[in-house]
């Protein structure tokens, strides 16, 4: 007896922790969450904390309430000329309204991503259809995020979703169209820089010529100056030793002729074949002449 009674009592605590657990449930801050009973919303209204429910009768729906991110994949679209575009963009969005969000979209993240995709597709669409190529690239990207962003969360609204906001991550041309277009800008700017390249050029045989030029005259003055104050040198010079001979011209002469004299036998070994008759002898032949 003691051993059925143990079981029993096993059996009602296990039965009493599932039902407790049953009841009982916890919601999250960072959750939404309602209550289904048989297929019919009960509640949906449940804030954070601890709250009951019937056990197995009612059953609990949780959703994440965070911002979410929608990252889709790079798509095209066709501006006010009909130039392609590629585009790729991302959505924050959350779920404000719980029992919208199911039962609109059956509670299914993968349903609901799908839904906001086509909505901001459809908004980029117009938004991109309404602009010139450079608006759209350049000019008015902050008014496509914020028209799209209005457009898209409008139209959210009917499935418990608001869209936070709608970003352009890249705005640019498809591959073939950007390679036509980079070669162009690569043959342009191939162009110009050989035109500053042969202006440069023309630029640098200018100045090298003027410096030529310049130099050539520098030249030539400083030539003519240094000739001139050798020139007045020389005059100087002369007028010096005309005076100095004027004023003792015997003097001068025996001088000159001890430099010859020292100059024509500083070497042992010089040689010098003149005529003894000649003047260069002429102080050793008469040293005491007057």
């Amino acid at each position: 007896m003691n051993q059925n009674r143990i079981i029993v009592v096993v059996l009602v605590l296990i039965l009493f922790v599932l039902g407790v657990k049953s009841t009982f449930y916890t919601v999250d801050q960072r959750e939404k969450a309602i209550v289904v009973q048989l297929g019919q919303v009960k509640r949906s209204d449940d804030g954070p904390g601890i709250h009951m429910k019937i056990p197995l009768i009612q059953e609990v729906h949780f959703f994440d309430g965070r911002i979410l991110t929608l990252d889709a994949a790079p798509q095209h679209y066709l501006t006010l000329e009909k130039k392609s575009l590629v585009v790729d963009s991302f959505v924050k969005w959350r779920i404000v309204d719980a029992l919208k969000y199911y039962l609109t979209v059956g509670g299914s993240e993968s349903q609901a991503r799908t839904l906001i995709q086509q909505r901001i597709n459809g908004g980029l669409r117009d938004e991109f259809g309404k602009r010139t190529l450079h608006d759209a690239v350049a000019g008015q990207r902050h008014e496509i995020m914020t028209e799209v962003t209005k457009s898209t969360d409008k139209a959210a609204r009917d499935l418990g979703i608001e869209v936070v906001d709608v970003r352009l991550q890249r705005v640019d041309l498809p591959v073939e169209v950007s390679q036509s277009v980079y070669q162009r800008m690569e043959a342009e700017r191939t162009r110009i820089a050989k035109e500053h390249r042969a202006k440069g050029a023309e630029e640098a045989e200018k100045l090298r010529s003027t410096a030529e030029k310049e130099r050539d005259i520098l030249l030539a003055e400083a030539y003519r100056d240094a000739e001139r104050i050798r020139g007045e040198g020389d005059a100087k010079a002369t007028s010096i030793y005309a005076q100095a001979y004027n004023r003792n011209p015997q003097f001068y002469s025996l001088y000159r002729s001890l430099v010859a004299y020292r100059e024509s036998f500083n070497k042992k070994d010089d040689i010098m074949i003149v005529d003894p008759s000649a003047d260069f002898f002429k102080y050793f032949k008469q040293p005491r002449s007057e």
